[in-house]
């Protein structure tokens, strides 16, 4: 009882993180004549270093007279990703035209000079944020005739509207300054308001890109990849039904001989491990923990395509990893009761372990590297360094809502699921594995288990990092959601494939083999994403570097434990059912 108030405090804050899906800064988007209409700037950064983003008044602009505003609010998601918004003190109406007028007069000091200089020999561009839609502008820009060095001094905002709602918004920077020490500038800005007809619901359309995610291309990959899946599974039917037809066969001849003709005979395949298939793996805890972590993600990335689908979340700022959190703390139980069960039906002892690692081994991952990466952007100053409330915010979701309800599902899944039902007696002794080929090892097969789901989706992976390292936004998710599908389903019969091979070559240790065989998917994502940085992006220094190759570990990690629990699920199917068709003396 005595935790009980912080527990309440903790569900109140993870329940203001999905906050952002149903009212934005701006509240409802409606406003009526002459009401205060906000202007948030946002950050500053090079072009080409996405990621890399500083605050707006790090370099010295000024900001206008206005100095308080009406409502304002910042959602968890939106101080993870580094949205730190700050006022820009621009007085705007709602309707109300602003001619030309001058915020402030700046005299450039030297150091004033080299910061600007900086910022335009880097193409520095700032974003701000009107009603919730973004705006980018250019710092400046260098000459190429005289080699002078410029910064634009005058913004333009025409802002279209409908009825009561903001539907359009056009930046436009004029009247460049030669930076030179002890200039002195102004900056100033003007409003125009026009009708539109553009609808509420379409506001977002300018910002997406068809010609980049409906390309032909786009299209050609997923009938590519689903004509990979319907031959796929054809072929690994056909194969195994008739493989396994033959070995039933063998079997059952097998059968009708006698002891001695049985032992004088040449028996091979998969029957012969039919008492140790069943054998608890190495590391049975961790093994459970990953299978438990992997059905969770699976729900989570099902649940927020769904989401994204239905409620186009990228329309709305940090709504995509708001829900991302909250469904990833609220599925938690299902990782509990897989993992916890599974644990259990393996024979495992240490259940509370088990489910401290199955609940804490992806948000470690996640909360170390972006600790890691956050000590970097603390040293560059960059508006990503996390703020310590945030940290603790993040550790009370983890500690008072993720494990308790991991608990409850391991205890759930424990009694309901956690007696063991294999078709096969386990023996008490190991049977020895016989020596094979250098290609049915299982390091092997877990190279090559990985090759065909990672070129069923390699193309969707260029799209993907492209809207998030680049300047695009992802909007296909039904194009996701078809991906997502196809990479299950080959996963699934690679993985069997694979599996087979190791018990026809009289190795029982497939669990492993399977989970790690689908798993090793993400190692080809993680080294296609050396080839994206390298010739696909122009990206440079130690924090951009550091951020892309810390988040992309983070994305295959999780790409692997996925593919590695959907491997493993259809093989342990698989192998469940072959054995149960067979009689077994």
């Amino acid at each position: 009882m005595g935790t009980s108030p912080v527990f309440l405090i903790c569900l109140c804050l993870l329940s203001s993180i999905c906050y952002v899906s149903v009212s934005a800064d701006e509240h409802n988007h409606k406003y009526n004549d002459r009401e205060e209409v906000v202007l948030w700037m946002n950050t500053v950064g090079p072009y080409h270093n996405r990621q890399e983003t500083y605050a707006y008044f790090s370099l010295p602009f000024c900001s206008g007279a206005k100095s308080s505003i009406s409502h304002y609010h910042e959602t968890l998601s939106e101080a993870l990703q580094g949205v730190e918004l700050e006022f820009s003190g621009y007085e705007m109406e709602f309707k109300t035209d602003v001619q030309r007028t001058v915020i402030c007069m700046v005299k450039l000091t030297e150091e004033n000079v080299k910061a600007f200089k900086y910022a335009v020999m880097n193409e520095y561009w700032y974003q701000m944020y009107i009603d919730g839609l973004p705006i980018w502008g250019k710092v400046g820009e260098r000459d190429e005739n005289d080699g002078k060095y410029y910064i634009h001094t005058h913004k333009k905002f025409d802002i279209g509207y409908n009825g009561q709602q903001i539907v359009d918004i056009t930046l436009t920077t004029e009247m460049r300054e030669e930076l030179k020490t002890d200039a002195k500038i102004k900056f100033s800005y003007e409003v125009n308001w026009k009708p539109s007809k553009i609808e509420f619901k379409n506001r977002f359309d300018k910002y997406l890109d068809p010609n980049f995610f409906q390309h032909r291309i786009h299209w050609f990959s997923i009938f590519n990849s689903f004509m990979m899946v319907i031959f796929l599974v054809g072929l690994v039917s056909m194969i195994l039904m008739r493989t396994l037809r033959k070995d039933y066969a063998r079997y059952s001849k097998d059968e009708e001989v006698d002891d001695m003709e049985r032992d004088l005979g040449d028996e091979y395949g998969w029957k012969q491990v039919h008492g140790d298939v069943f054998r608890s793996p190495p590391h049975a805890l961790l093994f459970s923990a990953l299978v438990g972590a992997g059905y969770q993600l699976i729900s989570v990335v099902f649940c927020v395509i769904m989401f994204a689908i239905v409620g186009e979340l990228y329309t709305e700022r940090g709504s995509m990893l708001s829900t991302a959190i909250f469904v990833y703390a609220a599925t938690s139980p299902i990782n509990g009761y897989f993992g916890g069960s599974l644990y259990a039906r393996l024979g495992g002892r240490l259940w509370i372990r088990q489910m401290l690692a199955s609940a804490f081994t992806v948000p470690v991952a996640v909360c170390g590297t972006a600790f890691f990466i956050n000590f970097i952007a603390i040293g560059y100053h960059a508006s990503r360094a996390i703020p310590f409330g945030t940290m603790v915010a993040v550790t009370c979701i983890c500690l008072f809502v993720i494990l308790p309800l991991t608990l409850v599902g391991t205890v759930v899944g424990r009694n309901l699921d956690g007696q063991p039902d294999f078709p096969c007696r386990v023996n008490a002794v190991p049977r020895p594995i016989p020596e094979k080929k250098w290609y049915m090892e299982p390091f092997i097969i877990v190279l090559l288990g990985g090759v065909l789901p990672f070129g069923s989706i390699f193309i969707e992976m260029y799209f993907i990092f492209t809207s998030f390292w680049a300047y695009k936004i992802y909007y296909v998710y039904g194009f996701m959601l078809l991906v997502f599908t196809i990479l299950t389903v080959v996963t699934v019969c690679v993985t069997i494939v694979c599996t087979y091979f190791l018990l026809n070559a009289e190795d029982y240790r497939w669990q492993w083999t399977s989970f790690m065989a689908a798993g090793s998917t993400s190692i080809y994502v993680y080294a296609y994403s050396f080839y994206y940085f390298f010739f696909k992006t122009k990206m440079f220094g130690l924090f951009q570097t550091a951020f892309y190759f810390g988040y992309m570990a983070l994305f295959s990690g999780a790409l692997g434990i996925i593919c590695g629990t959907v491997g493993y699920v259809g093989t342990n199917f698989f192998v469940r059912k072959i054995y149960s068709n067979v009689k077994i003396d």
